[in-house]
Parts: C-alpha cells; structure tokens; sequence
C-alpha cells in the first residue's frame, strides 16, 4: 500500500539507488525536494544532468574534470616526474587538501578484487604504463589499506619495478581499511611523507 502519491513514491525509490542513502534518507531527501522552491528544484536538476553531460575524464591522469587536462596535469608548477596513483577521485582530492603534495596523480577507477570479478584490465593500469614511458622517476601507490588495495598496490609494483623507476607505497598512518577520503589532512600527510619503498 502506498502512503504517498506515486510520485513522491518514485522521487524515494530514486534516491535509494543512490550508494549511502537508505530508506529514511532517501524519504527525507524526497520530501525535501518536493518543499523546496521550484527556482531550488530546477537549478538541482540543471546541476546534475549539466555534470553528466559535461564531466569527463582528463586524458592523461583519468581524474574527472571538464576539460581535455585536468588543472593538475595542465600546471607547470607541479612535478610530472613524481605520479601518486590513487583509486579514485575522491582520495585525490583528499590529498590535495594537505597542500603539501606537487607531484601529480594517475586514477585507477577501482582495485583489483577477484571476489567482485574486478581484474586488473579494469582500471586504468594499462593507461598507467603507457604515462610511465615519459619521464617519471617516482610512483606514489596511494591505494587503501584494504585487501583489494594491497593487492592492486602489489600489483602495480611487480608492474613498475622492472623499468627502473622508484615505487614507494605510503605509509601506514592510514589505518588498515581505512578510506583516504574520510581521513584527516595531518594523518594523510604523515603518510606520505613516511612512504616506503616497495
């Protein structure tokens, strides 16, 4: 039995797809919507389908942006010789928050986990490689602290190691199944400053 009009009943089963929003969030979030300004409402709905239709994947480091280059990837100020590989644009952005990082990133879009049928042709390794031909002398491996990031971050070292080029991984100031992007500024700093080489 539906206690809302179909629409509202809609509006909830939406926003329930969406990844960290329940039942109760998703009805709250709903009953939101539907009391917000119409102005409100409209300018929401703009913003994500104008996300949608223009984000897209920087051509050298695969972060999101609207750009063919990413602002990292197209400053001269940062080191293109040293490249922080992290899983996902979230954990980039976590880093960026520290201010101290200069080098720049490389985005795999996941880690390897054979539980979930993820192998290592889907993420953005080969694309990694491929950077890796230019004029690199470091790779920061800044994946999570879990399973699957340990594994991606062997992975990646039995990859990279055979080319000369040095492969650190960061330190373990970040807790084991620890996500980077919940992670305070001064615990992800220590991190990479106390990287060791893998």
């Amino acid at each position: 039995m539906d206690y809302y009009s179909s629409h509202i009943t809609r509006l909830i089963e939406e926003f329930s797809k969406l990844p960290g929003i329940g039942a109760k969030s998703a009805g709250r979030l709903a009953f939101h919507v539907v009391n917000m300004p119409m102005e409100q409402v409209k300018e929401l709905s703009c913003a994500i389908v104008s996300a949608k239709e223009n984000v897209k994947y920087c051509k050298e480091c695969f972060t999101l942006t609207d750009k063919e280059l990413c602002p990292i990837c197209n400053s001269d100020k940062r080191n293109h010789k040293e490249i922080m590989v992290v899983e996902n644009t979230r954990d980039l952005a976590a880093y960026e928050k520290t201010n101290k990082f200069e080098g720049v990133y490389h985005v795999l879009h996941g880690a390897i986990s054979p539980m979930l049928g993820i192998g290592p042709n889907d993420i953005k390794l080969k694309e990694l490689m491929e950077r890796l031909r230019g004029d690199v002398d470091e790779v920061i491996i800044a994946t999570n602290s879990s399973l699957e990031g340990e594994t991606t971050a062997m992975y990646i070292s039995k990859l990279v190691k055979p080319t000369g080029i040095k492969v650190t991984r960061i330190a373990s100031g970040v807790p084991v199944g620890g996500d980077l992007e919940y992670i305070d500024e001064v615990t992800l700093l220590r991190a990479l400053e106390g990287r060791t080489e893998i």
